[in-house]
């Protein structure tokens, strides 16, 4: 099955931790629907976003924290109302690691923020969030490029992209790691559940480890100001 198809409903489960909650494989991260970049949706079609992810077999939602004209928590709970006991609402990172950089396995970290869907002359609009973060920067897009490659050679080889592929290693590494990447385009969030169907060798696998262990990832994840915040 191409990684890029999904019949609604279909998405495998996984368990947060020994006791918790039964989740979707792949949930959705929603603070980037009214913060972060420069066109933020309506809540029309914002919360018509929310009910595709669930339609496609999401039942795991963050809502990170409350941001722009609406907050993200109220926005789930209202677009998903009906079946509130169905899925899982996770509030201001009760459920997700905010800073993974601080094991000694920095490595999800990494990876995540390469996908390969810019390069280092994409300009970002005004009042874009990522035009302060600093590995987003030409100068580290530019730096991190060499592992971007290694992820397209492996989805051209998977008839997948870099993205699913990003995912499909995060989802390897333990069962109860689900990702929760955010979205504010239902083609993306297509894409981005389509990694449940990848399954990459252990070779690809290993190609994958050996080049994370030799990356030192340009450009840190916020900017000094916002990073001191982190976990407060």
């Amino acid at each position: 099955m191409n990684a890029n198809q999904r019949s609604p409903r279909e998405l495998p489960q996984r368990k947060l931790g020994a006791h918790g909650p039964v989740v979707s494989a792949v949930g959705f991260g929603c603070m980037g629907l009214n913060f972060g970049y420069a066109n933020v949706l309506d809540k029309a079609n914002a919360i018509q976003l929310i009910r595709d992810a669930y339609e496609r077999g999401v039942t795991f939602f963050d809502t990170a924290e409350a941001y722009g004209p609406f907050t993200n928590e109220e926005l789930v709970g209202e677009a998903l109302a009906p079946v509130r006991d169905k899925v899982v609402i996770a509030t201001k990172f009760g459920f997700q690691d905010g800073d993974s950089t601080k094991g000694q396995d920095s490595r999800p970290e990494r990876i995540l923020f390469l996908s390969g869907k810019m390069d280092a002359e994409m300009p970002f609009a005004k009042g874009d969030f990522r035009n302060i973060v600093p590995r987003f920067s030409p100068e580290a897009r530019q730096a991190n490029k060499v592992f971007v490659d290694l992820l397209q050679e492996i989805a051209a080889a998977q008839d997948a992209t870099p993205a699913q592929v990003a995912f499909a290693w995060l989802l390897s590494r333990k069962p109860w790691i689900v990702p929760i990447p955010g979205t504010t385009k239902l083609p993306r969030l297509e894409e981005n559940l389509g990694a449940v169907d990848l399954m990459l060798d252990s070779d690809e696998l290993r190609h994958i480890d050996d080049a994370l262990s030799r990356l030192e990832v340009r450009g840190d994840r916020y900017p000094a100001e916002l990073a001191a915040r982190v976990g407060r």
